[in-house]
């Protein structure tokens, strides 16, 4: 299983974004070999661009992109590993939907495919990635 981060799906509706082509390759490329997921959190960090949730499971298909709901286990991690950046002198809020992604990750044994890895390298960097 793969975790889809929001940047991708957000790169694949938007044709002028300088990673839409390599965001629409490499969904393309993982589709074929595995299973896409999103959880709450990616759900929606996406929704902005969608008027309903119909319109958002016709983009986004659910037999396509399952769902899966984030574990207690990773929100945990995750306000683990955001208490860390901080201290590490790290100030955006907004930062933590990226830390309960990587969380939700370690503890579900998936990938995840993303084009901004930096976090996801320092603060889980065991956790398998696809990116640029």
């Amino acid at each position: 299983m793969i975790l889809i981060d929001s940047n991708v799906l957000l790169d694949l509706y938007d044709e002028r974004s300088e990673w839409h082509e390599w965001s629409t390759s490499a969904l393309a490329s993982v589709a074929n070999e595995t299973t896409l997921v999103i959880n709450p959190i990616i759900y929606a960090e996406v929704s902005i661009k969608f008027k309903t949730p119909a319109e958002f499971d016709a983009a986004f298909p659910p037999d396509d992109f399952l769902r899966r709901a984030l574990p207690f286990a990773a929100a945990f991690i995750a306000g683990k590993a955001h208490m860390e950046y901080r201290r590490r002198g790290g100030v955006r809020a907004a930062t933590l939907p990226d830390f309960f992604i990587g969380a939700h990750a370690l503890v579900a044994g998936c990938r995840i495919l993303t084009r901004d890895p930096r976090r996801f390298r320092r603060y889980f960097p065991t956790v398998e990635l696809i990116a640029p």
